[in-house]
């Protein structure tokens, strides 16, 4: 059966972008350095694929400290987290832009926020009882 497996984002400083997932309750499952590429993979998530969890893959392209453009079609990734307000406030205490505070979604009740990493990609925290 397919599965989904991971979500590449390339970002300009992996340090930065792993402390700021860690504020998420990601940690890193492992990293490949491919000195031929010039570049360093990173995958992080709350558990691996074997344990049947998608993952999000971190590209730093060795040199490229400048960013990168988002592009317009670029939505948002999406974290289910038991408290979104205390996710908003780990976050900004961590340093890290929250964007929209925690708050029932328009026309609904499911509490969300949106936070943005620190080469702007946005991610969308939704409250969901675990």
């Amino acid at each position: 059966m397919p599965s989904f497996l991971h979500t590449m984002l390339r970002v300009k400083n992996l340090e930065q972008s792993l402390a700021f997932y860690s504020l998420l309750g990601m940690h890193e499952l492992r990293r490949r350095d491919v000195p031929a590429g010039q570049y360093t993979l990173v995958f992080i998530g709350f558990a691996d694929n074997d344990a049947g969890q998608a993952e999000v893959e971190l590209t730093y392209n060795w040199g490229q400290d400048d960013g990168y453009e988002i592009g317009t079609g670029f939505g948002h990734l999406a974290v289910g987290v038991a408290d979104v307000a205390a996710a908003v406030e780990r976050v900004r205490a961590g340093g890290g832009k929250v964007t929209r505070e925690a708050g029932p979604v328009q026309f609904g009740t499911t509490v969300i926020a949106f936070v943005e990493d620190p080469d702007g990609y946005k991610i969308e925290l939704i409250e969901r009882a675990d």
